[in-house]
């Protein structure tokens, strides 16, 4: 297995390779997840990849954010500067980018991020038909899980093993961005979810802080499920963590071992938040995931050790070989290769005859394997010597020296460039001029009333798992011309699909056409049973080329990400109808846990639960299917007394998200957005479409 270390500065990058990492991940420029990390000047990116690969260590170059149209041609610019550089691979999120760097970097391999929240076999899939070649699995998932997927995957499969965790499925959460402004997506996080909360009267407690992750004590099992990756999380931790960290996993892995309790020790006094968790692996989703950091004294000598270590020596990684032939009369001879191809000989000194003790096969091979103070690491030696001569020990220390020198050189050639073609923007098409169509998605069959179908919406999208239970209710709806759509879960992991597709199937059957997918793993499903695909928020759509790609993929229509402000989603080529989210509760998390439960002690998915932070406000808590949970914004958007403003922008339609709503409420609202009422609420937010998001 590959062990994947993180590097947010250049001294990051010693301490990593130090440690022992087969493959770092580093920051260039300002399209990454880790926008506060130190990232890298050219100059640095340049020398990073020429250190690393001397020393037989790949470089990636995380690309994991969402890009607007007017950043795609300088994120593919930037990619095609690094892919020069020869970084080997790159991660993305944004769909749309996936795309422009298929088509204009084609040879440039590319890593699905965990951002791009894949967390079923069809994800795996469809991600590989995109072009990827390894994808990042979402931390959520357990083992058995992780073994199904690498099991029948097409492509490599990464998973963390150590470090942060994120209370939300990575790429689902607008925590950050729609309390502060700063996305999570555009990578600067504020981590809200680390700030105190509470379930009554004050925020008294820490319900959304997990510990760190720590699958130490499964390196084995990762190994026989066929994990092509394990990766450290950390790019903006110090160097001495780096190489701690990567030093215990990287020995362990070495010595086909686990942690010893020392390991484990010095793990934990790096850094951990009231220790390390492997909940989710051991699919145990209860207290004992979180966790809070405890501040407290530096563990100095700890670092100071660690620094040491990596400042100081270098360590034998490559592996090479050594040949040598001293005959009479002729110049000795030495040759060096890796294992990667490249070879060089060189010639030094002649032989003399011996006078005292001779040289030998033996003697000659011992004095080469000496490569200390170098990063070469000698695998083998031999020696072709003639009887009774002699060579000082200086001329062959001197001949080693030149024919390592000589394979670095050539080891530190660049491999030629990849095919890189002009960044074309999609062509601009115009906006549509109809006002759009008004959608509604519901989140309870209740909502559904005689009422709310009398005021005849476009379209309604329905939970598929109520709506499947609830037939005459959407018999009765499509009797009275309104067109249904099934509204999926953004998270089913393999063990739930067989009952997805049931709950589907049924819908189809009853003439359900439209069916809205917030994530690339449920696609397939939709697709089979011939729904009309229209994509979801969980998407991400934030750029033309995004909705190019979905076009191509067969989507009816897409959700603007709600990231975006309105002239920003004015100015998309929509190449698909676009839906824009105009009313509703903005979804800030959904967790793999359970917070109600974890918060009561028994399941109860009745009622209203609401977490509450410093200031008062209340975040409805609501329940998932899969015993997950959506945190909602304490807030709803809305947008009613605004509609020019939407409704100039070329959507084909704009939804109303029901969540807490009561019946009445949905009825109420609804004929608000429909007679364009300026009668809003007293609280409200306008969300994001009016400031820009950082």
């Amino acid at each position: 297995m590959e062990l994947l270390a993180p590097a947010g500065s250049p001294e990051a990058v010693c301490a990593a390779v130090s440690g022992g990492a087969d493959a770092i991940y580093l920051g260039y420029g300002s399209f990454n997840a880790r926008r506060n990390a130190k990232n890298f000047t050219r100059q640095e990116l340049e020398e990073a990849v020429s250190y690393c690969h001397l020393r037989d260590c790949r470089v990636y170059l995380t690309l994991n954010t969402l890009i607007s149209d007017r950043e795609l041609s300088a994120a593919v610019n930037l990619a095609a500067e690094a892919a020069s550089l020869g970084v080997d691979a790159v991660l993305v999120q944004d769909l749309g980018l996936a795309r422009a760097l298929r088509t204009h970097i084609p040879g440039l391999p590319l890593h699905a991020s965990t951002q791009m929240t894949l967390h079923n076999l069809d994800g795996v899939r469809q991600a590989a038909e995109l072009g990827m070649t390894r994808a990042v699995l979402s931390r959520e998932l357990s083992g058995e899980a992780i073994a199904s997927i690498c099991a029948q995957s097409p492509i490599e499969i990464e998973v963390f093993v150590h470090g942060a965790l994120c209370t939300c499925y990575s790429g689902q959460c607008f925590f950050s961005c729609v309390l502060g402004g700063r996305s999570g997506n555009r990578g600067l996080c504020a981590q809200p979810c680390r700030l105190p909360y509470g379930w009554e009267s004050s925020a008294d407690g820490y319900p959304l802080s997990l510990r760190d992750l720590s699958l130490s004590g499964h390196l084995a099992q990762l190994q026989n499920m066929g994990v092509a990756c394990l990766k450290l999380e950390g790019r903006m931790k110090r160097p001495e963590y780096v190489y701690i960290v990567t030093s215990v996993y990287a020995a362990a892995l070495r010595e086909g071992r686990e942690p010893t309790a020392g390991e484990l020790s010095r793990l934990e006094a790096a850094f951990s938040r009231q220790g390390f968790t492997d909940g989710y692996f051991r699919a145990h989703t209860g207290s004992e995931l979180f966790g809070i950091r405890k501040e407290g004294e530096e563990p100095r000598a700890l670092f100071a050790e660690a620094r040491a270590a990596y400042s100081d020596r270098e360590v034998p990684r490559v592996p090479v070989r050594f040949s040598a032939q001293i005959h009479p009369s002729c110049p000795a001879e030495l040759s060096v290769s890796d294992f990667e191809g490249h070879a060089v000989t060189v010639t030094g000194s002649v032989p003399e005859p011996a006078r005292t003790k001779p040289l030998t096969s033996q003697s000659v091979a011992d004095q080469l394997a000496k490569t200390g103070g170098t990063f070469y690491r000698c695998a083998a030696a031999q020696a072709d010597v003639a009887p009774e001569l002699s060579l000082p020990v200086s001329a062959l220390n001197r001949l080693r020296r030149q024919a390592l020198e000589e394979l670095t050189a050539c080891r530190s050639r660049r491999p030629d460039p990849f095919q890189v073609s002009q960044f074309v923007p999609a062509p601009s098409l115009p906006n549509r001029r109809q006002p759009p169509v008004l959608t509604i998605s519901l989140s309870r069959m209740d909502q559904l009333t005689d009422e709310l179908l009398s005021l005849r919406p476009g379209l309604i999208y329905l939970p598929v798992g109520q709506a499947a239970q609830s037939l005459s209710q959407v018999k009765a709806a499509l009797s009275g011309g309104i067109r249904l759509g099934a509204l999926l879960p953004r998270i089913v992991w393999d063990r739930e699909l067989p009952a997805l597709a049931q709950e589907l199937s049924t819908l189809r059957e009853a003439g359900v056409s439209d069916a809205l997918i917030g994530t690339l793993g449920l696609i397939a499903p939709a697709a089979a049973l011939g729904f009309t695909l229209r994509g979801d928020y969980g998407l991400e759509l934030y750029n033309s080329e995004s909705l190019l790609l979905l076009q191509a993929m067969g989507f009816r229509s897409a959700t603007i990400s709600f990231e975006l402000k309105l002239a920003q989603i004015r100015d998309l080529s929509k190449a698909i109808d676009a839906e824009l989210l105009v009313y509703g509760r903005l979804p800030l998390m959904i967790t793999e846990h359970c917070l109600i439960k974890n918060h009561s002690g028994i399941c109860s998915c009745e009622g209203t639960h609401s977490l509450i932070d410093r200031k008062g406000a209340r975040f409805p808590v609501l329940p998932a299917p899969g015993c997950r949970n959506e945190i909602f914004n304490a807030l709803p958007l809305y947008l009613a007394d605004k509609q020019d403003d939407y409704r100039s922008i070329g959507l084909w339609g704009a939804r109303l998200s029901f969540t807490t709503e009561t019946p009445e409420e949905c009825v109420r609202i609804t004929g608000q957005y429909l007679a364009a009422d300026g009668n809003r609420p007293a609280e409200l937010t306008r969300g994001l479409y009016y400031r820009a998001v950082d």
